[in-house]
């Protein structure tokens, strides 16, 4: 469930409008204790007093320690997973989940990218994080392609939808990293235009001979 909690939410129940709330101090206090203490240095129970929660609400909230701190990763891949399940995918397979990454990243908290630059250099850092990264991107592009073979009726291991997945994902994680190298600068709208860009030359990389 993402972050955001700025919004309008009284239509929430009380019970997850403090949830809301306590995801976002936990990974907010944990980005900002990682970077200031180091993430190997700071323990969960140092979270847990900063936030003042106990560790049992800590692990009702995130499995682990990575996943905290990866949070802004699993925000806006929960998303996407959510826009792809209402997408009416007319069209090539590639295009339209493009398009739906978009739409799933425009509508990130305004906070979401200053979390995900900061995520994203703790990674570059930390190898447990860099495991648990890869870890997660396997498994989400997994979630993914069940997904879209539940939509479509085709089966998971169809090549093309497999093939058709793994290039969406392989588009983003090209353009977030190069996006990340130049410090986040020029902001979302600066990921959004190399997303765009990184799409477009997918047909000369499948022919590139270097």
């Amino acid at each position: 469930m993402p972050l955001d909690v700025s919004g309008d939410l009284r239509s929430l129940p009380l019970r997850e409008r403090k949830k809301l709330r306590t995801r976002k101090a936990l990974a907010e206090t944990a980005l900002r204790l990682f970077v200031e203490r180091g993430y190997d240095a700071t323990t969960l129970d140092d979270l847990c007093d900063e936030v003042e929660v106990s560790k049992r609400t800590f692990f009702r909230t995130y499995p682990s320690k990575e996943d905290v701190a990866l949070a802004a990763d699993s925000d806006l891949w929960s998303a996407y997973l959510d826009d792809v399940a209402a997408l009416d995918t007319e069209g090539p397979l590639v295009d339209a989940l493009h398009a739906a990454l978009h739409t799933t990243l425009a509508a990130m908290d305004a906070d979401w990218d200053r979390r995900f630059l900061a995520a994203r250099h703790l990674c570059d850092t930390v190898p447990a994080l860099q495991a648990h990264s890869l870890r997660y991107c396997h498994d989400t592009t997994q979630a993914l392609v069940d997904q879209v073979s539940a939509h479509h009726g085709v089966a998971p291991h169809d090549v093309h939808l497999r093939l058709a997945v793994e290039l969406v994902v392989s588009a983003w994680r090209t353009a977030s990293l190069a996006w990340t190298a130049e410090g986040g600068r020029g902001g979302r709208a600066a990921l959004t235009e190399r997303l765009t860009a990184t799409f477009a030359e997918l047909p000369a990389a499948l022919t590139y001979a270097p």
